[in-house]
């Protein structure tokens, strides 16, 4: 029988994105024909896939949907193992589906449970695509937004391919003017690339500030200041703590003279004759709070084929 060497098993891996001692076996079982592999990995199919749910899903699409009149938004997050998978047909059609899925989904409902094209549910689509893709594949996560008011608006911004997305919830005297909606894009910028915590400072809690003012103390008693100054010391560095964590009081991004997002705002509200508000904003970010482990890719085709 011809030897299965480890530069077969990382090209198994690589065109099936299957664990790599499934790719060692399933070459030993076809006696090292790569075609005879490959067919013996998909038919192993999600009876395999099910074992390697446990892998960690960190790359992926983070992807948006607007309707037609601006009322209301979604966001998704739909996780898998690869960039490589992350950039197939395959996953990319499969998160245009949930996102359309999640385009007609209640707020707050389980996306997992809901009707998905072809007569599945959502999570029973997820679960084929483990066994097409040989990787865990998670809808990780989603939200909406809606715009009640009668010149509300819903607008997504989608940075770097996917890897983040912004929904912004904004009002104003007239939701269709141009100067409005390049206010309204500059800051759903401005919430990528930023990342506010919240619109305005009484969004934040007592506890929050408590918890802030608990590390400004420790840092200044470390730094040796006189408690004397602390007082003084501490407003300013709260204030500017605020400046940092919300959004109208961030200095804005494209336009630095023109100073913080809220007296742009309020500016623009008087050149368009009322207010501007800024209702609300969900961001995610790809794989955020997911502990990505590192693999040297060599290393492991290595060990599998030593063991």
């Amino acid at each position: 029988m011809a030897e299965v060497t480890a530069s077969m098993v990382k090209e198994l891996r690589e065109r099936t994105q299957a664990g790599m001692s499934d790719c060692k076996n399933a070459l030993v079982e076809a006696g090292a024909d790569m075609e005879k592999a490959v067919e013996i990995i998909q038919k192993k199919g999600l009876a395999k896939a099910v074992s390697r749910a446990g892998r960690i899903a960190a790359e992926g699409e983070v992807a948006t949907w607007v309707a037609a009149d601006g009322k209301r938004g979604v966001i998704v997050e739909v996780n898998c193992q690869t960039d490589f998978v992350a950039r197939g047909d395959e996953f990319k059609g499969f998160v245009k589906s949930v996102l359309e899925v999640a385009s007609k989904t209640p707020a707050g409902a389980d996306l997992g449970a809901q009707k998905y094209p072809g007569g599945t549910t959502v999570e029973e689509a997820r679960a084929g695509m483990v066994g097409k893709t040989g990787e865990n594949t998670v809808v990780r996560r989603w939200a909406s937004i809606e715009a009640k008011e009668a010149n509300g608006l819903v607008h997504a911004y989608v940075h770097a391919g996917g890897k983040l997305a912004v929904l912004v919830h904004a009002e104003g005297p007239d939701p269709r003017n141009h100067d409005f909606r390049a206010f309204v894009d500059n800051v759903a910028m401005q919430i990528a690339a930023m990342n506010p915590m919240v619109v305005r400072k009484d969004e934040v809690s007592q506890g929050q500030v408590d918890k802030q003012k608990e590390i400004f103390t420790a840092q200044l008693r470390e730094e040796k200041k006189p408690e004397q100054a602390w007082p003084k010391i501490m407003e300013g560095k709260v204030a500017k703590w605020f400046t940092e964590i919300t959004l109208l009081g961030q200095d804005n991004v494209w336009d630095p003279p023109a100073g913080n997002i809220d007296k742009i705002r309020v500016e623009l509200g008087k050149k368009l004759g009322g207010e501007i508000t800024i209702h609300g904003f969900v961001r995610y970010s790809l794989g955020e709070g997911i502990e990505k482990k590192t693999e040297d890719l060599a290393a492991e085709v290595a060990k599998t084929i030593e063991g």
